[in-house]
């Protein structure tokens, strides 16, 4: 039985007025249930979306663009029923660049397509599609999508198994094999530091942005810096977060702190103090922007538009600040505190 159509602004706690994020549910594995092969898989994703731009850079770093074909989807939320008044939901709607603007869900402001790529291997208009076509029971649309041309249905929805499999399963059709951001000597301590950054940072965001009551805020709020601080401290003993390597913890970490100054701080409430005031973690920012593959995933413009223009109940009029300087284009100098070994 197919469920009602949902976004995350629906995964509330009523009673305690939290947000309780559902986990994805298309989770087969290429590599164990499906063959890795060239041409065969293509990636769906939001620029807008942290979990989707970690999917995105793997794939970027990996060298895996010619393997996999990838759509973007436009970074304002549209109804994905526009004929069926009785179904309010909004969700992902894909834009050819030379598409008129999108309006905000509520009707306001003018939004062009900027550096949207239409689906070509489905023709559909919305990413719900992709989910009817492939039976889906869960009722929530979300990006990053790793769609199978061959059975012509969802292989997997979440970002933590695609960036594993992208990093692992194929390795054999990869342009830069070498590549490893899950080495066998550093998975404790990857997967002991995304334990806590998931749900105090990552998560913990969209627990200070979409909770309704001030107390679930305020502990969200607590979390979020404690581990903000835990984070700044580590980075001031090593180059990267799980250790002296790039891993995907880094991905992970990246992917909030380069929303945080032009999103977070204002649209989410996390207002204590913005990234480019904690300077370890400033130069770990600019550090990673400055890897190509990295910067491949991030998109301000599509960032700020999805944010501000696709929540009306945060936002109903779907205005844009003018926000921060890109500070993260900056050069960094953690080579002077953290040498690269020769």
């Amino acid at each position: 039985m197919t469920a009602k159509a949902r976004s995350a602004l629906e995964e509330m706690d009523s009673k305690s007025g939290a947000f309780q994020r559902k986990e994805s549910t298309f989770r087969k594995w290429v590599g164990k249930d499906v063959p890795a092969e060239a041409g065969r898989y293509h990636l769906y994703i939001s620029y807008g979306c942290p979990w989707a731009c970690r999917c995105l850079a793997t794939l970027s770093l990996k060298g895996l663009e010619e393997a996999i074909g990838v759509s973007v989807v436009h970074p304002t939320w549209q109804k994905t029923k526009p004929d069926d008044p009785s179904d309010e939901h909004c969700g992902w709607t894909f834009a050819a660049p030379d598409d008129p603007p999108f309006q905000s869900p509520s009707g306001h402001g003018s939004f062009p397509p900027i550096d949207c790529v239409p689906d070509t291997v489905n023709g559909v208009r919305f990413v719900r599609d992709l989910y009817e076509m492939s039976d889906d029971t869960s009722g929530k649309y979300t990006v990053p999508v790793l769609w199978d041309k061959q059975t012509n249905s969802i292989v997997n929805n979440e970002s933590a198994d695609i960036v594993r499999m992208f990093n692992d399963a194929f390795n054999g059709i990869a342009k830069k094999p070498e590549i490893d951001i899950y080495p066998e000597h550093l998975k404790k301590e990857i997967d002991s530091v995304n334990e806590w950054v998931y749900p105090t940072i990552n998560n913990g965001v969209y627990r200070c942005g979409f909770a309704t009551k001030q107390e679930p805020y305020e502990e969200a709020f607590s979390q979020l810096f404690e581990s903000l601080d835990r984070c700044e401290a580590i980075l001031g003993k090593q180059r990267y977060i799980a250790g002296n390597e790039l891993t995907e913890a880094d991905l992970r970490l990246f992917q909030t702190l380069i929303r945080f100054d032009p999103v977070y701080v204002v649209y989410f409430k996390c207002n204590r103090n913005s990234i480019h005031e904690m300077p370890n973690l400033k130069n770990y920012v600019r550090e990673l922007y400055a890897i190509p593959g990295i910067a491949r995933a991030v998109n301000i413009y599509h960032i700020k538009t999805h944010y501000f223009t696709s929540h009306p109940r945060l936002n109903y009029y779907a205005i844009v600040p003018k926000g921060t300087t890109e500070w993260w284009t900056e050069p960094h100098d953690r080579d002077q505190k953290f040498p690269v070994a020769k």
